[in-house]
């Protein structure tokens, strides 16, 4: 039987027992509990199970064939009969307006134009599927032991090596905790601060998930604006000199692309030592820098433990395997390991062993190398298809997106969505911003996900959507 059945009797009932196992049987079945070909025990193992007399199972087991609910065969066994599937409940739309619409909407696809997925067909896929096969195969004959809540040790030493050499961060494998992707490292870091009620920097615009996560965990979040130098620390001193966390994407910012400047950084990390005040620093796309050299990481500036640095294979690898780390300062250390441990433990060893070996044996750094050679082809094809727009909206190049100015007051939100119908899921840039009258209109289109053929078509209808709504 599934195990997610279980056939309990009332002994003490009026119903016959026979009767019982007859409903039990049949609701699972109905239901879907039991799926079409599930094996049933046979009537004398059942018997022995819920102690009654053989005489009473078969009973019931015949009242259900009767039904034709199950079939008997002396060769095969009992098994549930084939039937029409139940249909399947709707699952219910998010309430609009919502965060969640707004969430299922900005991660629906594979679509033209969406961000915060790498291109399908550059990820040497076969190599990595190898790979992690040989993982599983190693996990499933392994010692039946919890694994290590901070992740496997072999793993957190590849991305300390990777760390050290690729974003200039000196930390030990004791400091990386493996996390579920971004969204892991993020919650587990606000877990750990336990900075509820105090108030906190967030980038205005930026990333409209992690402004909702800083929400939930009762955070008060203060928008400091972002201008060509990165997020403007000393706006952020004069209007809020109080706050306890800073949340940042110094490398290129989310959504406008730009990098922290030194000052900014070393202003930042001053106030920071002074205050007690904690930094985030969300490492996103600074792997991926397509034009020169990557600038280090804001951790590798810190000399006092203020900076929590967490970063992930979402855009790298896929977002698929759920994985990204966390670099914990010396002096949380035992803190975060504890609300690893309890609350936020680490995704299962064999994926993780898996990008070990992929990165160990130099496959993750020729990926990158390959990656941004292929991305900077399709920026500059997706410029080329949009070369009226570029002149006559000052479309730019923000990162791995393409910025599509629109004039005020037009709807992107409403944009974004008239795309889907078509294949594309850009992403509206109002919804990055916290305060609606601050929000400027437009659409961030993702270069990852320019499509190698047909793009011409693409940049076309999406011309013609705009259009329509100006």
């Amino acid at each position: 039987m599934a195990k997610t059945f279980q056939l309990k009797l009332d002994r003490s009932a009026k119903t016959p027992l026979a009767e019982q196992i007859r409903k039990a049987i049949g609701g699972a079945i109905e239901s879907g509990v039991l799926a079409p070909g599930a094996r049933l025990p046979s009537w004398q193992d059942l018997a022995a199970q819920l102690g009654v007399a053989r005489g009473t199972v078969r009973t019931a087991y015949e009242r259900l064939s009767a039904a034709q609910l199950i079939v008997a065969s002396r060769a095969t066994g009992t098994h549930v009969a084939e039937r029409p599937r139940p249909l399947a409940r709707a699952e219910p739309p998010p309430d609009p307006g919502s965060f969640m619409e707004m969430y299922q909407e900005m991660n629906r696809g594979p679509a033209v134009f969406q961000m915060g997925v790498p291109a399908a067909e550059i990820f040497p896929a076969t190599l990595f599927a190898r790979i992690r096969a040989h993982a599983v195969r190693a996990e499933a004959g392994a010692a039946l032991v919890y694994p290590d809540a901070r992740g496997e040790l072999e793993f957190r030493r590849e991305i300390a090596a990777y760390l050290a050499i690729a974003r200039g961060i000196d930390c030990s494998p004791a400091q990386v905790i493996i996390t579920s992707g971004f969204a892991g490292g993020l919650g587990l870091a606000l877990r750990a601060l336990g900075l509820e009620g105090a108030k906190a920097w967030m980038e205005e615009p930026g990333f409209p998930f992690t402004r909702r996560a800083i929400e939930l965990a009762r955070l008060s979040l203060a928008p400091i604006p972002v201008d060509a130098g990165g997020i403007d620390v000393d706006h952020g001193l004069a209007q809020a000199p109080d706050a306890k966390l800073v949340v940042v994407t110094p490398g290129q910012q989310a959504p406008l692309g730009v990098t922290l400047s030194l000052e900014r950084r070393l202003r930042l990390l001053d106030w920071t030592a002074q205050e007690g005040a904690w930094v985030i620093e969300d490492d996103y796309l600074s792997e991926l820098q397509l034009k020169g050299r990557a600038a280090p990481a804001l951790a590798s500036l810190d000399r006092d433990g203020r900076v929590i640095h967490i970063g992930s294979f979402s855009k790298t690898i896929s977002p698929t395997l759920r994985l990204g780390f966390l670099v914990a300062p010396l002096p949380l250390l035992s803190r975060f390991s504890e609300v690893a441990a309890c609350l936020a433990p680490a995704p299962g060893p064999s994926v993780q062993l898996a990008t070990a070996e992929f990165m160990r044996d130099g496959h993750y750094i020729r990926h990158l190398r390959r990656t941004k050679r292929a991305y900077a082809a399709k920026r500059d094809a997706l410029l080329d298809g949009l070369q009226a727009e570029v002149k006559t909206r000052g479309v730019t190049i923000a990162g791995l997106s393409a910025i599509l100015p629109l004039p005020d007051g037009v709807p992107d939100v409403a944009i974004a969505r008239e795309t889907f119908a078509f294949g594309m899921a850009p992403v509206p840039l109002s919804a990055c911003y916290k305060r609606p009258a601050a929000g400027r209109s437009g659409l961030l289109l993702g270069i990852a996900t320019v499509p190698q053929k047909h793009l011409a078509r693409s940049c076309d209808r999406l011309i013609e959507i705009i259009e329509r709504f100006i």
